[in-house]
């Protein structure tokens, strides 16, 4: 089959080069472990532990707090310091549990499996959410909410979402690459809820190892094939992965299973795997420390909690000079960083560091009415015409144009000649018509 891909997207310069060599190292930290009670969309987990208590490696210490929630478990062993506000990769304050790491890691005795095939529906969906298992492609919706669809008959495709289309980022790749058997089992298990539907995973074709290795672990598998895909940024976007498998649409008032898809990305298919199976609940997390400033770019295997700091250092820390820019996720969609000092959770996936800032270099000018903003988004939108809206706070024309439909990508400010901050510009924006239709 050819190449599958989506209109419009951008093709940035993709940096892999630096870790993709690299296999993933299994990390274990020394510090402190903190633990954000929102690690995902929905209401935060509620803590059951107390300042004091011993933990172990694999205990719960926060329970989901409603069917939008997921628990939260101690990736170390050690004593609970405190249940206080910690800074997030995003800037936010968030109500943290913070561990000492007495550093045995003793860890809870799991229950596996011994024939997953025995297992109802219903008690497959609880051992996800017992795991504490959410979306780790960066979203963090959690995966029981969306393997509970109102129509699961009318669920055709399961895609796993192995584009890992952010620059830099090889996480997924390696994870592919060496734990591809678990990634094929753990979409086994979704397919077992969905009788009807097929299992496709979508590997962009910058990866032709990885398209092999899992065509090969496949070829005996009569409900799961291998679709490569067109390397463009954001290959990996929920919606473009949909329409470049499917040919299928969706939009903001849609959620994927309204188009008969769900999609998971590749190590949230591994853990229902380890979480079904083994009974291990997510406390690892596959993560990237790359860039030019960077002394031995490298994959790890990470406890969740780690302290960005630490694993950098574990990198071998930065050449001299330093970096100028520091990024949590990709350079596309990620957050710059103030301080390191910010805890790993199960959404992260990468640190970047940059010896330059190439951003602050340009010098933002007036719009030339080039189009090119238009020919890039994935949405079809338009927008420069969105971020005039947004500058001048015209919320009822911004919602006309479809802002709401804007997928963040940034493919707009990444191809703008004139350097202007689109894609922030319509995400504040989008922020503000999302309040006010919430306060209605």
């Amino acid at each position: 089959m050819g190449l599958k891909t989506f209109q419009g997207g951008v093709h940035p310069y993709d940096g892999k080069d630096l870790s993709k060599s690299k296999p993933i190292v299994d990390y274990l930290p020394t510090g402190d472990l903190v633990f954000p009670l929102s690690q995902h969309i929905g209401a935060p987990a509620t803590p059951i532990v107390a300042v004091g208590d011993s933990v172990l490696r694999g205990q719960k210490i926060a329970e989901a707090s409603g069917f939008v929630s997921a628990s939260i478990f101690s990736s170390v062993s050690g004593t609970v310091k405190a249940i206080e506000p910690r800074r997030t990769t995003t800037g936010d304050m968030v109500n943290s549990i913070i561990i000492e790491n007495d550093g045995t890691f003793s860890e809870v005795e799991y229950v596996a499996t011994d024939d997953v095939t025995t297992l109802t529906r219903e008690q497959i969906i609880d051992k996800i959410k017992e795991a504490g298992v959410v979306g780790m492609g960066g979203a963090g919706f959690p995966t029981h909410v969306k393997l509970s669809p109102k129509e699961p008959d009318q669920i055709e495709y399961i895609i796993a979402n192995g584009a890992e289309c952010e620059p830099y980022l090889t996480s997924d790749y390696k994870n592919m690459m060496e734990e591809g058997e678990l990634l094929v089992e753990g979409m086994k298990i979704v397919l077992s809820l969905f009788p009807k539907a097929q299992g496709i995973i979508g590997i962009e074709d910058n990866k032709p190892d990885c398209i092999e290795h899992l065509r090969a672990l496949t070829e005996n598998e009569e409900r799961i094939r291998v679709q490569p895909l067109m390397t463009k940024y954001p290959q990996g976007g929920e919606r473009q992965l949909i329409h470049a498998v499917t040919g299928r649409d969706i939009n903001s008032k849609m959620l994927p299973a309204d188009a008969g898809c769900i999609v998971d990305n590749v190590e949230t298919l591994i853990s229902i795997y380890r979480g079904v199976k083994l009974g291990r609940p997510v406390i690892t997390h596959n993560f990237t420390v790359t860039g030019d400033a960077v002394v031995n770019p490298q994959n790890f295997r990470i406890c969740v909690g780690t302290n960005f700091a630490e694993l950098l250092e574990a990198a071998g820390g930065l050449k001299e000079g330093g970096a100028e820019k520091l990024i949590a996720g990709g350079p596309m969609m990620g957050f710059s960083l103030f301080s390191l000092d910010v805890p790993i959770t199960k959404t992260t996936s990468a640190l970047i560091a940059m010896s330059r800032d190439e951003a602050s270099q340009f010098e933002t000018t007036a719009c030339i009415n080039c189009g090119r903003c238009v020919e890039a988004c994935p949405e079809k939108l338009i927008p420069s015409r969105l971020a005039d809206y947004s500058e001048h706070g015209q919320k009822s024309e911004f919602e006309k144009w479809y802002g709401l439909e804007c997928i963040e990508c940034g493919s707009c400010s990444y191809i703008c000649p004139a350097r202007r901050h689109l894609a922030q510009s319509i995400k504040t924006m989008k922020k503000l018509v999302l309040a006010d239709k919430r306060k209605k």
